[in-house]
């Protein structure tokens, strides 16, 4: 059987494009403005050092850029109303460290609930993915923020960024 030339003209291919592109569009995340998006390293502080203390660990010093990255963090996922790593096309943890010129090495922790810091924190060490992220000894830094829920509810979606 003789092999078919297959020729894409540019007209077929913005036609093809245009089909593919169709049915992601209608998938993506209808985001809203969050409510508050506010700091809280300064005020989770003692916990994080109690924590790390209590496990023969030095502290973590409170860093304004790694609250920065974790305030758009947070922000996002109220917006999008969803806990997520990522923030929409291409934007990872990885692209967000990046952005922030944040060097070395890095972690985040996220949750999404109706609770205060120390909640947070008891969560967080209930759990062996975010324990470790916490007790990791290379992290000397840290930046906590929180972003409240779209709904007006006292949900809130926090972020926890740590950093060597």
């Amino acid at each position: 059987m003789p092999e078919k030339n297959f020729h894409l003209s540019r007209r077929n291919f913005l036609g093809l494009t245009a089909v593919a592109v169709l049915p992601l569009s209608a998938c993506q995340t209808t985001m809203q403005t969050p409510g508050k998006v506010a700091g809280a390293s300064a005020a989770a502080a003692s916990n994080v050092q109690a924590i790390r203390s209590t496990n023969g660990l030095g502290g973590l010093n409170a860093d304004p850029t790694l609250e920065r990255a974790a305030s758009q963090q947070a922000a996002y996922m109220a917006s999008a109303g969803q806990m997520a790593h990522t923030t929409g096309w291409g934007r990872s943890f990885a692209s967000r460290v990046r952005d922030n010129e944040i060097h070395g090495l890095a972690a985040e922790n996220i949750a999404v609930g109706r609770m205060n810091i120390d909640q947070l924190f008891a969560r967080w060490m209930a759990s062996p993915p975010h324990r470790r992220n916490m007790l990791d000894p290379h992290f000397t830094r840290f930046g906590l923020a929180y972003a409240e829920s779209t709904n007006g509810s006292a949900e809130r979606y926090w972020a926890l960024v740590l950093a060597s």
